[in-house]
C-alpha cells in the first residue's frame, strides 16, 4: 500500500468501505459465455457504497435537487411512430408472477409496462414506499443514477470496479462468499427458489426487494453484492469481454462518432446498453444463474425495471 493509498483509507467515507488496490481474477469460463475469458485485472484503491442506494437516500436527492426520473417524464411522440395517444404514458416494467410454466424465451410473459409506475410507485399507482424506505431504489434509466451520483460527488463503477468489489477478496471463487451456492442449506441472498417465473418457495424471505444489508457481508463488507437488485455499471456492454476491444467482434459499433452498444440476444433494438450486475430477486438457476461476481447482463440505458438499482464508489 502506498502512502497516498494509506492516507485515503484512513479518511473515512460515512456509508462506505475502503477497496484496497490489487489484482483479481476477472470473469468465469464455467457458466454464461458472454462472461469469458477470464483475465487478470490490476486496479487502484477505490470507497464504494456498503449497500445499494436506498429509496430514503434517493428521496433525499429528489427533495434537494428537483429531480425528475426517465420513467416519470412524458414520452416524445416523435420517438414512437405509430403509437396511440392514449399508449404514450410515462410508466416502467413491473414484474408479474405467471400462473404456470412459460416459455422462457419471452420477456414478455412476466413483465409488463405499467403506467405510473416510477421509483416513487415501485408497482404502479397504489403502491409507495411507506413500507420501503430502506429496500433498495427501484426503476432507475442510466441517468438518473448518473445524476445521483454526480449530486453525492460520487460515480458509477467500471464492471471490473464492481466486479472486484464484490469478490470480497476470494480469487475465483464462484460466488460472494465461496463456491456453495446455497452454505449451510439456506440462501445467503436474496434471490428466487423454485421454477422461474411461476414458482416461488420464498425461502429467503423476500419475494420482492429486501431492505438493504438483511444478508451476510462479503469480506470486504459490502452488502447485497449478490441477488436483491441488478446494479448498473459505466461500461458499454459486449457479447464477450475480448470483444471489449474490438468493435467489429460482437456487441459494439460506432454510429456518428457515438458509442454504442447492444444486445446480440436483441439485434434489431439498436438501443445503447451498459453492463448491469449482481442479479436480483428474479434469478433463479432455472433461467438466470447470475447472482455471481463473474455474471454480466446488457440493460438498455433509457429504462429502468423493478429489479435494477445502483451503488456508486468515490476515488481516493
Amino acid at each position: 500500500m502506498t502512502i497516498d493509498e494509506s492516507a485515503a483509507k484512513q479518511a473515512a467515507v460515512e456509508g462506505m468501505k475502503w477497496i484496497p488496490s490489487g489484482s483479481f481474477l476477472m470473469g468465469s469460463e464455467k457458466f454464461y459465455p458472454e462472461e469469458a475469458p477470464v483475465h487478470e485485472v490490476e486496479l487502484g484503491g477505490f470507497w464504494v457504497d456498503t449497500h445499494a442506494v436506498s429509496n430514503r437516500e434517493y428521496s433525499q436527492f429528489v427533495r434537494k435537487t428537483g429531480y425528475v426520473t426517465v420513467a416519470e417524464r412524458p414520452l416524445n411522440p416523435a420517438d414512437y411512430p405509430g403509437a396511440l395517444p392514449g399508449e404514450l404514458v410515462p410508466g416502467a416494467l413491473v414484474f408479474r408472477q405467471t400462473r404456470g410454466p412459460v416459455d422462457l424465451r419471452d420477456w414478455s410473459q412476466w413483465w409488463e409496462y405499467v403506467h405510473g409506475a416510477c421509483w416513487k410507485h415501485p408497482e404502479g399507482p397504489g403502491s409507495s414506499l411507506e413500507s420501503r424506505p430502506d429496500h433498495p431504489v427501484v426503476h432507475v434509466a442510466f441517468e438518473d443514477a448518473q445524476a445521483y451520483a454526480a449530486w453525492a460527488g460520487k460515480r458509477l463503477p467500471t464492471e471490473a470496479e464492481w466486479e472486484y468489489a464484490a469478490r470480497g477478496g476470494l480469487r475465483g471463487a464462484d460466488f460472494t462468499w465461496g463456491d456453495d451456492m446455497e452454505p449451510n442449506g439456506k440462501p445467503a441472498a436474496n434471490t428466487w427458489q423454485g421454477q422461474f417465473p411461476w414458482q416461488n418457495f420464498v425461502t429467503d424471505g423476500y419475494a420482492r426487494t429486501a431492505p438493504v444489508g438483511m444478508f451476510a457481508p462479503n469480506g470486504y463488507g459490502l452488502y447485497d453484492m449478490a441477488g436483491n437488485v441488478w446494479e448498473w455499471t459505466s461500461d458499454w456492454y459486449a457479447a464477450r469481454r475480448d470483444a471489449q476491444t474490438s468493435p467489429c467482434c460482437g456487441g459494439r459499433s460506432r454510429a456518428n462518432g457515438v458509442e454504442e452498444s447492444y444486445d446480440p440476444a436483441q439485434p434489431k433494438i439498436r438501443i445503447p446498453r451498459k453492463v448491469v450486475k449482481g442479479g436480483s430477486f428474479l434469478c433463479a438457476p432455472n433461467y438466470c444463474l447470475r447472482f455471481r461476481p463473474a455474471a454480466r447482463s446488457p440493460q438498455m440505458i433509457d429504462t429502468g425495471m423493478a429489479h435494477l438499482g445502483f451503488r456508486c464508489i468515490k476515488d481516493a
